[in-house]
């Protein structure tokens, strides 16, 4: 009989913290950090998806000079929530390390075809057929996305690229054709390996007008996926050597070298350098 009692006193106080737990919750409501654009591009014929972060006090109808952080591999699944938190840290009033900014995030379709010049390595012709087109992802970067994103938003401050990996060849490729077309570059362990590391010999003749800053930084990161033996460190080293070699005084650089860090793990770590650097004084 008192085991029975017992039982149903411990029945009685499973249901009351049910009930209790059940009444805890008052509302739900979705977190929003931004808006997911879906826009029609002309130059890409196809679509494509825009995640913009914007500051808790961002408003539209005022003007202001706001800066922007354009993301490659800017997909929700890539790395557009992790680096807008960090934007979102550096921001905090007690921290202030980068002005008031959005992030834009441009999520990928083919990211081997956008993020790639066109290579003579049969090797990489053959296992990455759709390969080659930068020079029109490029156009889509600044005529379709900047293009959209001062007509939507009406701002006028300082720009950030930041790529890694791929992207980061990508944004090294934005550096020595179109060098004006970002106020800031961020790039993470290019694979300057792509087309047996031609990007290293390719005359960037554009680099003395240059007025950017740059930011380049790379891990402990081995061989790369190549045909021919390249060492990612190796071959980060030599495009900062003809980086400073080839950048005019009023460009400021900063080579990161992360031992600590491998492919895998050194984003972050690199963009939060990058950001404390141009937080620096000159």
């Amino acid at each position: 009989m008192m085991q029975c009692k017992s039982g149903l006193v411990w029945v009685f106080m499973v249901l009351v913290f049910c009930l209790k737990a059940q009444n805890v919750v008052q509302e739900s409501r979705p977190i929003t950090i931004g808006e997911s654009l879906r826009m029609d591009s002309k130059i890409m014929a196809e679509s494509r998806q825009i995640n913009i972060y914007l500051p808790a006090e961002f408003k539209k109808e005022e003007a202001k000079n706001y800066g922007v952080v354009y993301l490659l591999d800017g997909g929700l699944d890539e790395d557009f929530i992790h680096t807008s938190g960090l934007v979102q840290y550096v921001n905090f009033p007690w921290i202030q390390q980068l002005p008031p900014v959005i992030v834009v995030g441009i999520g990928n379709t083919d990211r081997k075809r956008d993020m790639t010049f066109p290579t003579r390595v049969m090797n990489e012709k053959n296992k990455f057929p759709t390969s080659g087109g930068s020079a029109r992802f490029i156009d889509f970067l600044e005529k379709e996305v900047i293009a959209l994103v001062k007509e939507r938003y009406q701002i006028s401050g300082p720009s950030y690229l930041i790529g890694q990996s791929l992207a980061g060849l990508l944004a090294t490729e934005v550096v020595m054709t179109r060098p004006s077309l970002f106020d800031n570059y961020i790039i993470v362990s290019p694979s300057v390996w792509w087309d047996n590391g031609s990007i290293l010999k390719r005359e960037a003749l554009q680099l003395g007008q240059l007025r950017a800053n740059i930011y380049l930084a790379v891990g402990k990161e081995g061989l790369a996926p190549s045909e021919e033996p390249h060492v990612m460190e190796v071959d980060v080293n030599l495009l900062a050597e003809k980086l400073k070699d080839k950048l005019p005084s009023e460009a400021r650089f900063y080579f990161d070298y992360l031992p600590a860090e491998n492919h895998a793990t050194i984003g972050h770590q690199a963009v939060y350098n990058a950001i404390r650097w141009l937080a620096s004084k000159p």
